[in-house]
């Protein structure tokens, strides 16, 4: 597609996730001529599933031009697009992210988005090639955890046996309900 293209002709392609991370020599060069020797303008990461039941794998909408040299790339976490992700893609309101998605790439430009949290941030090309230019979300979007604290096991297993006596004695009652007839 690079090749087709025109100085300044724009693309969007639709690749799956491998190409975004591959450790192929390959994979690399075309990553860093898509960097080096064209602007990537952004990249849509979408989940698996949305091109079921035909294939499962998760892919990501690549958006560049011919020519230039990319300065940040603008990353986009999709998580639906309408329809559920099974095998039978029933519908739910036939849009999910994407008028999110064509509303934040508009302005893509206008604002710089740098939480790593959220749906879309950028990131400058120095920290894309110092990661030997892997472009998968999943390398610069944050996760934000939340720390659960559980109960200490002897007061769980206190619980389970305290459990276990009310379903016997329910169990007795049962049965002599059933003997009375």
């Amino acid at each position: 597609m690079m090749q087709l293209l025109t100085i300044g002709g724009k693309c969007g392609v639709i690749v799956p996730d491998g190409v975004l991370f591959g450790s192929s020599r390959a994979h690399k060069e075309l990553r860093q001529k898509l960097l080096e020797e064209n602007q990537l303008e952004g990249i849509v990461s979408m989940p698996s599933g949305i091109f079921k039941p035909y294939a499962g794998v998760s892919t990501a909408v690549l958006i560049f031009v011919k020519g230039g040299k990319t300065g940040k790339v603008w990353f986009y976490d999709m998580e639906a697009d309408g329809y559920s992700l099974d095998d039978k893609r029933t519908f739910i309101d036939g849009k999910g992210d994407i008028p999110d998605i064509i509303k934040r790439f508009r302005e893509r430009r206008d604002t710089d988005p740098t939480d790593r949290k959220a749906r879309c941030f950028h990131v400058p090309i120095e920290e894309i090639q110092a990661n030997n230019y892997d472009l998968s979300i999943s390398r610069y979007k944050e996760i934000e955890y939340e720390e659960v604290e559980y109960e200490p096991p002897e007061v769980i297993i206190d619980k389970i046996q305290a459990l276990e006596r009310e379903i016997q004695t329910n169990l007795s009652d049962l049965k002599a309900l059933l003997r009375k007839g």
